[in-house]
């Protein structure tokens, strides 16, 4: 692709890297409704993870790649023929499958981590793309800090990498380091001085850690780039990765001056943002660019004038534009199973017969409860009823008494134990402690609540609640996630949630002999 053309090439990680972030942990369907909800949004590529890393892993970017259509589905993977090999078992099965091979070219890395001198790397480089390009012309390879590499050095790599049959090439500010001018300046030079640039298409990976990641990857394309790897919200290792709903929007809303296109529909992205927060159980910031539920707010009393007059005074794009509407009452107690199934389907989800009727019963159930059902609560119920792991341990009854007279809080619980009816009741300083204390001696877990945070979910008194909690025991974490409108509930659920997660961590561990 050359520098001239206006498309770029949208290169989602949220699967990958995104999944990295603290407590962004997804189970296998968690990940493909995800992956569905992206090819929705029109991204080009979806990194879908890391297939070498962990049986599990290998088993979700197989199944991401049967799952999507007309999106190519990547599987990253280090400059080692066993990673190459696995990485290809697991998208083969894709329309498009992508390999994407990475290796260190920074003096610190070649020093201290791989051990190597520059001309061991190049070799390991030629060779792992000659390896990957056996299987499929799509190969990419990822120069790992970049940013810290010498430009010359980066552009001996290049060249040999292409030569050796490399079509995609990334340049990424791994430690976001890089400074936008200094960054964009490094995509120019590059592009420029490899002779066979041409034969590829140039693109960046940028981190957050000094807050530049948007910044760096708008530089990034200005000066030649052609691919932006994003991920949804902006979540990955450590302060994150550049949010891919802020690249398109600042594409999207200044054409004028990128002169840039790219194929995401833009009416999905805060559908899309407002799903990974239900999955991943973190809520988006009131004050996160484009999405935050303040992004169209207006309280001072002169921005509130200018937008009475005309909306363009302060806003420089539209709610509408990001999918972001006035939720409207969808569905009610009277709704029947028609109406249920074709909200879903309206909301992106295509669900089993069986499945129809699980969420069917629990909206009627909470129906019961609230007056007004929106479409965030019937995702809540969707991600509650569906796309949870299969039970080991599962809440029954759950009963709390609580005053301020003196008597401590008071929790009596009945779960169901791997198919055995298990009844406990017991005492904490507050009705939560109470009730997690409860759960953890019927099932023989004492785990270390690392957090707790509930968020509602829609407005009103009467608004479902849905609880965060993450656990850690031997080792290993987990996040849980519940919704209910009466808090307790919701937060027995996430607790009972977050338990069979570790549950199935630790099976995982043990079939793969940890």
């Amino acid at each position: 692709m050359t520098i001239e053309s206006g498309r770029i090439r949208i290169f989602d990680t949220t699967l990958r890297d995104g999944e990295q972030s603290p407590g962004a942990t997804m189970n296998l369907k968690e990940k493909i409704r995800l992956a569905r909800q992206l090819e929705i949004l029109g991204v080009d590529i979806m990194e879908a993870g890391f297939p070498a890393s962990s049986q599990g892993d290998f088993e979700a970017v197989q199944a991401i790649a049967r799952a999507v259509k007309g999106v190519e589905v990547a599987g990253l993977c280090r400059a080692m023929p066993a990673d190459i090999d696995r990485a290809w078992d697991a998208v083969k099965v894709g329309e498009n499958p992508r390999i994407h091979t990475f290796l260190a070219t920074s003096p610190v890395h070649m020093q201290y981590k791989l051990r190597k001198e520059p001309d061991q790397v190049v070799e390991m480089a030629v060779a792992a793309v000659r390896h990957a390009a056996k299987y499929t012309s799509n190969v990419e390879f990822s120069a790992e800090d970049a940013s810290r590499s010498n430009p010359d050095f980066l552009v001996r790599v290049f060249e040999a990498v292409i030569n050796a049959g490399a079509t995609t090439i990334n340049v990424p500010d791994t430690v976001g380091y890089a400074q936008p001018e200094e960054f964009g300046r490094l995509i120019k030079y590059v592009i420029e001085n490899t002779p066979n640039s041409h034969k590829a298409v140039f693109s960046v990976h940028c981190h957050n850690d000094l807050g530049l990641g948007v910044a760096n990857t708008l530089a990034a394309l200005k000066a030649g780039a052609r691919q932006a790897e994003v991920t949804i919200s902006g979540i990955g290792e450590r302060a994150g990765n550049a949010s891919l709903e802020e690249i398109v929007m600042a594409l999207h809303t200044r054409r004028d001056f990128y002169q840039l296109d790219c194929g995401v529909v833009t009416e999905q992205l805060f559908p899309t943002c407002r799903l990974l927060s239900m999955i991943i159980g973190q809520p988006i910031p009131p004050n996160k660019a484009i999405v935050g539920a303040n992004a169209f707010a207006h309280e001072s009393g002169i921005h509130q004038d200018g937008m009475l007059k005309n909306r363009e005074t302060y806003e420089i794009m539209t709610p509408e534009s990001i999918g972001k509407t006035k939720t409207d009452l969808v569905i009610g107690k009277h709704s029947g199973r028609n109406a249920v199934k074709n909200k879903l389907e309206e909301l992106g989800y295509r669900l089993e017969e069986d499945q129809l009727v699980t969420v069917f019963e629990a909206v009627k159930k909470l129906a019961d409860k609230k007056k007004q059902i929106y479409d965030e609560d019937i995702e809540a119920l969707v991600l509650e009823e569906v796309y949870r792991l299969p039970d080991q341990y599962r809440l029954v009854n759950l009963s709390v008494q609580c005053s301020d007279t003196g008597m401590p809080p008071t929790a009596a619980v009945v779960m169901d134990v791997m198919g055995e009816v298990k009844r406990s009741a017991g005492f904490g300083v507050g009705p939560i402690d109470a009730v997690f204390n409860v759960i953890g001696d019927i099932v023989g877990r004492t785990p270390t609540l690392e957090r707790y945070s509930v968020t509602a979910i829609t407005g009103g008194t009467d608004a479902q609640g849905e609880v965060t909690v993450r656990l850690r025991q031997n080792g290993s974490s987990a996040v849980g996630r519940g919704s209910d409108p009466d808090i307790i509930l919701a937060s027995a659920r996430a607790y009972v949630n977050a338990l069979n997660r570790l549950a199935k961590k630790e099976e995982e561990q043990e079939k793969e002999g940890i």
